[in-house]
């Protein structure tokens, strides 16, 4: 959810002092109490609230490891939607042709960024066949080995669920209407027990891809670090769970946006890094940062369902 800036009180209105102020919070706090956690933990599953262009929604992820789940099948959203993995949800009457548009831009520009790297840096074609092998038999090995968790969310048939409400969330849950989380040995206790005041996400579960595009149109010196950081790890979750390829290459490392994040992660650890991280910042244009995330989140907002 975005965030607000504190309303001033008005000009009319007395102030608190201290003691007054002070009792308000408690009140405050007696009458939101904190939402209890230990189901959540129980169950190994976490509410989650996502910010997109269209609206808030919330909606479930968990972590398993990859053999004990069944990916969602996408084959209906992409029989329905066979240009979906070039599609961005816009408003203008040609949003098919204007997203094209963007993934050409984008891919220039970040050929162009790729072009004024060091020569240590270039990726050249014997060297990106060399990388995609590496990067296959390390897939294999994944797929082989099957114990690395995986994210996935409340989706169905290759969308993404978010509902409006935590009373709306809850209903659903409960209804027993098929989505692939009910494949967890936990489902139908959460089913069962669930209630709409469980459904307060954590901040670290709370992702504003809203605001991403706007603040990287606003040049390096305004960049948001947490915000960016937050909104490339659920990016790839999403991605992953909803099987959009797309994303997941714009976000795969060596990609100008890994870059982005890399430099991101350096500047908030401090010393020497930070400031090898604001260097490497510096390089990276905004304008191809800017229109790959909107892209991205154009990508995303393509497979949400929502519920409300």
């Amino acid at each position: 959810m975005a965030r607000q800036s504190p309303q001033r009180p008005d000009a009319d209105e007395p102030e608190l002092d201290d003691t007054t102020a002070s009792a308000a919070a408690d009140e405050v706090d007696v009458d939101r109490p904190a939402a209890d956690r230990a189901l959540w933990d129980e169950l190994r599953i976490d509410p989650v609230e996502i910010a997109l262009p269209a609206g808030t929604g919330l909606t479930l992820r968990a972590y398993r490891p990859a053999r004990e789940l069944t990916p969602t099948d996408v084959a209906e959203r992409d029989e329905d939607d066979p240009f979906l993995a070039r599609r961005q949800v816009l408003t203008a009457a040609d949003e098919d042709e204007e997203v094209v548009i963007l993934d050409e831009e984008f891919a220039a520009l970040s050929e162009d960024e790729d072009e004024e790297r060091p020569e240590g840096r270039r990726r050249g074609a014997a060297d990106a066949a060399d990388e995609t092998a590496e990067d296959e038999d390390e897939a294999e090995a994944e797929e082989a080995a099957g114990d690395e968790e995986v994210p996935v969310f409340l989706s169905h048939r290759g969308r993404l669920l978010l509902f409006k409400t935590p009373e709306s969330l809850v209903s659903f849950i409960r209804s027993g209407a098929p989505n692939d989380l009910s494949q967890l040995d936990s489902w139908n206790e959460l089913s069962e027990r669930v209630e709409p005041a469980d459904i307060a996400p954590l901040d670290e579960d709370t992702y504003e891809l809203d605001l991403v595009v706007e603040n990287l149109r606003g040049g390096h010196d305004t960049w948001d670090p947490t915000l960016l950081i937050e909104a490339g790890e659920v990016a790839r979750d999403v991605a992953y769970a909803l099987r959009i390829p797309a994303v997941l290459d714009m976000l795969s490392a060596g990609s100008s946006l890994d870059d982005l994040d890399e430099a991101l992660r350096a500047t908030v650890k401090g010393g020497i890094g930070a400031f090898m991280g604001r260097r490497r910042l510096k390089k990276i244009g905004a304008q191809t940062a800017s229109l790959g995330w909107r892209t991205i989140v154009g990508k995303i907002s393509a497979v949400v369902d929502w519920r409300d």
